[in-house]
C-alpha cells in the first residue's frame, strides 16, 4: 500500500512517515500544498494524510482541487484542536476522516487502515479469501489457519491483491502502488514476487490473466495459475 503525507512540520512529517514505513507502507512526503497537490494529482495513492495549515496552498484548497479533478483517493485531514471550523470545512471539501492535533500516531495509522479497507469494500480489519486471511492490524497472514511468513515486499503485494480480490490488476498498477516515486520501477520484479507468493500459498489463489495481469481468487488453481484473457 502506498500513501502520501502532506505536512509542513518536517519533524512530524518524518515521524508519520517512519511509523507508516515501519507498518509496511510505501510513503511519499510533501511539505507544502503545491507539492502535495501535484503528487496527489499525478501519482496513485491508496490514502493521503493531509494537513490543513500548509504554506503555498492550504489543505482545504488542495482537497477541493483533487475532488474537482475527480480524485477519489481516501483523505485523512489533520486539524488543530481549537479549529472546529477546519473540521467542518475539510469534511465539506471531501475529506473522509480527520484527526485533531496533538494526536497519537497509532490513531492515524488505525484511521488510515480503516479508510483503505472501506474504500476497497472491507468492513473489518480481517480480510479473507477462502482459507487465506490477512489481519490488517497486525500484518499477520494465515493459510488454512497456519501462519505464512512473508518478506515486507511479499506482504505489500499480497495485501494489495487481498484488498482488491477478484479484480484483475495489471503489473503496472501493482508497481505504482508498491514503490515510491523515487524507486527505479521495473514491472518484471512483480513477476518474481508473484512466483514467491504462489509457492508460499501452495500454488493457489493467484491467477495470471494473460496479457492483463493478476487476480486473487478463492483458490483451486494449480501452480501456474494461468487463465485466458
Amino acid at each position: 500500500m502506498r500513501i502520501l503525507i502532506v505536512e509542513d512540520d518536517q519533524d512530524l512529517n518524518r515521524q508519520l512517515a517512519a511509523a507508516f514505513e515501519e507498518a509496511g507502507y510505501v510513503v511519499d512526503k510533501a511539505f507544502d500544498g503545491e507539492e502535495g497537490h501535484f503528487l496527489g494529482d499525478t501519482e496513485p495513492y491508496d490514502a493521503i494524510v493531509l494537513d490543513i495549515g500548509l504554506p503555498e496552498m492550504d489543505g482545504i484548497t488542495v482537497l477541493e482541487n483533487w475532488r474537482r479533478e475527480g480524485r477519489a483517493t481516501p483523505v485523512l485531514i489533520l486539524t488543530a484542536r481549537d479549529r472546529w471550523n477546519d473540521k467542518v470545512s475539510g469534511i465539506d471539501a471531501g475529506a473522509d476522516d480527520y484527526v485533531t492535533k496533538p494526536f497519537h500516531i497509532e490513531e492515524v495509522l488505525a484511521r488510515v487502515r480503516a479508510l483503505i479497507r472501506r474504500s476497497a469494500g472491507h468492513a473489518t480489519s480481517l480480510i479473507e479469501c477462502g482459507g487465506l486471511q490477512l489481519d490488517t492490524r497486525t500484518s499477520k497472514v494465515t493459510l488454512d489457519g497456519n501462519p505464512v511468513k512473508l518478506t515486507s515486499h511479499e506482504l505489500r503485494l499480497l495485501a494489495y491483491l487481498m484488498h482488491h480480490q477478484e479484480r484483475v490488476i495489471s503489473r503496472t498498477e501493482l508497481t505504482e502502488h508498491l514503490y515510491d516515486q523515487d524507486f527505479d520501477r521495473d514491472s518484471n520484479t512483480i513477476e518474481v514476487f508473484i512466483g514467491r507468493l504462489r509457492k508460499k500459498l501452495d500454488g493457489r489463489y493467484i491467477e495470471t490473466v494473460r496479457g492483463l495481469g493478476y487476480r486473487l481468487i478463492s483458490g483451486g488453481r494449480d501452480e501456474t495459475g494461468e487463465a485466458a484473457s
